[in-house]
């Protein structure tokens, strides 16, 4: 997954400047899925400021959810989910090579119940191309076309990709404390 980033701020002079502009350093597309890519696009912390001259790239050193106060910019690509129904899908393959490139995301997935998983984040989530569907613990499901926006509030959830072609999605993860003190 090939993404161009074109990263703006202010300059020591105190003027709007760009700062960088070229690929996403942290993309990967997945060997054991064909088809399903991953890129985390820039990470803050909470304790990030603006206007300050400098701006800290944290996406090569950050995990994929952000700790409270911090957010996170990923695109994900899924392809339909009979890729991983064929006879010779190897689900520990995919699940060490999901650990490998995609850490912090990766171990908020439950290993009984594939692709269900739960962060301690505000999730904007953005169907950029395909459809997808949005399910929930007790198995409601929306489908969400082109241009559809979910808000999640720190919810169990799954996205399934029922279609026949690939989905893709933009994700904005705001790191939030849960409720009763976990996160």
């Amino acid at each position: 997954m090939k993404i161009r980033r074109v990263v703006a701020g202010t300059g020591a002079d105190g003027k709007a400047k760009f700062l960088s502009d070229g690929a996403a350093p942290r993309s990967a597309l997945f060997t054991t899925v064909p088809g399903f890519a991953a890129a985390l696009l820039w990470a803050t912390d909470a304790s990030d400021s603006v206007g300050t001259g400098a701006v800290d790239d944290r996406t090569c050193e950050a995990g994929f959810v952000p700790e409270s106060g911090g957010t996170r910019l990923m695109m994900v690509t899924f392809p339909p989910d009979a890729v991983m129904m064929r006879a010779d899908f190897d689900g520990a393959a995919f699940g060490a090579e999901f650990g490998r490139l995609v850490p912090g995301l990766a171990e908020t997935f439950e290993p009984d119940h594939p692709g269900m998983h739960t962060t301690d984040s505000i999730d904007y989530d953005i169907v950029l191309e395909g459809e997808i569907t949005l399910e929930l613990d007790d198995g409601a499901q929306v489908l969400l076309r082109r241009h559809e926006v979910a808000v999640q509030h720190g919810n169990r959830h799954a996205w399934r990709n029922l279609g026949d072609k690939p989905a893709t999605m933009l994700f904005v993860l705001v790191g939030a404390r849960r409720a009763g003190g976990r996160g």
